[in-house]
């Protein structure tokens, strides 16, 4: 897979999200700028808002957010919409390389025109990624505003490698 299109401008850097409808706009903005060719890697505990923010992509990418859920137990969801859109969890799957396998995620990024986002990628650990991979870390929990963190990986890594 080729690095995104030079063209897409996502809001790089911290972001304070104080209510779950603040995040779901965040996720209409990246979503908004998504071209096609995009991987997203979602970090953050359970309740952090990590799919609170793929909805609000969804929706940029015209599709119904309620038709996204946590793909925990299928592991891969695709949606049809502006653009297609992987939504993958890891968080069933142990830690390492075979989680990438265990989803075809070999596979998938050969789609160039498809957006990927992959919750819990903390679980590829030494998986290689495309350069031009985003990585956004949410922190916080319950009521608590949170921390939202979205960095650009510089060249060709694995999100071991990743800082944010």
């Amino acid at each position: 897979m080729t690095a995104p299109p030079a063209t897409t401008t996502l809001p790089a850097g911290v972001s304070i999200s104080k209510s779950e409808d603040e995040t779901f706009a965040l996720g209409v903005r990246i979503g908004e700028a998504l071209r096609g060719g995009e991987v997203l890697l979602l970090n953050g505990a359970l309740g952090a808002g990590k799919t609170v923010l793929v909805k609000g992509i969804a929706h940029a990418l015209d599709l119904d957010e309620e038709d996204v859920t946590s793909p925990s137990f299928t592991l891969v969801n695709p949606h049809q919409g502006r653009l297609l859109l992987y939504h993958i969890d890891l968080y069933r799957l142990d830690e390492g390389a075979a989680a990438a396998h265990a989803v075809d995620l070999d596979e998938i990024l050969t789609d160039e025109d498809a957006v990927v986002v992959i919750e819990w990628a903390e679980r590829m650990g030494q998986y290689p990624l495309p350069s031009g991979t985003w990585v956004i870390s949410l922190t916080g929990d319950g009521d608590a505003p949170r921390r939202i963190s979205m960095n650009m990986l510089e060249s060709d890594t694995n999100i071991k490698g990743a800082k944010n």
